[in-house]
């Protein structure tokens, strides 16, 4: 799923105020992290992740290759954060709507 313009700037208006539920440090991201970032993908479908200075990945690196092996969308990069999205496979849960 490709995210369009609108989308986009709906998702990171939603992202702004939450806060990092994952932290990728200098074990850059393994599989700890991607198990942590697919539980919370799938509860919340929107997270911001960070980035610290310890890690061998830079900011848009690390985010790639989370998105990738979460099977996510990026939906911003900026500074040392980002924000993933993946629409949550459970039944009944709330979704977000996204704009067309």
């Amino acid at each position: 799923m490709t995210l369009k313009g609108k989308q986009i700037r709906q998702l990171r208006s939603l992202a702004h105020h939450l806060d990092s539920v994952i932290i990728i440090g200098k074990a850059d991201v393994n599989e700890g992290t991607v198990d942590q970032a697919d539980k919370a993908l799938e509860a919340h479908e929107l997270i911001k992740c960070s980035v610290l200075d310890t890690s061998n990945l830079d900011v848009r690196e690390a985010a790639e290759e989370l998105a990738q092996r979460c099977r996510a969308e990026i939906v911003q990069v900026i500074g040392r954060k980002f924000v993933l999205y993946r629409e949550t496979s459970r039944e009944g849960a709330e979704k977000i709507q996204l704009v067309p």
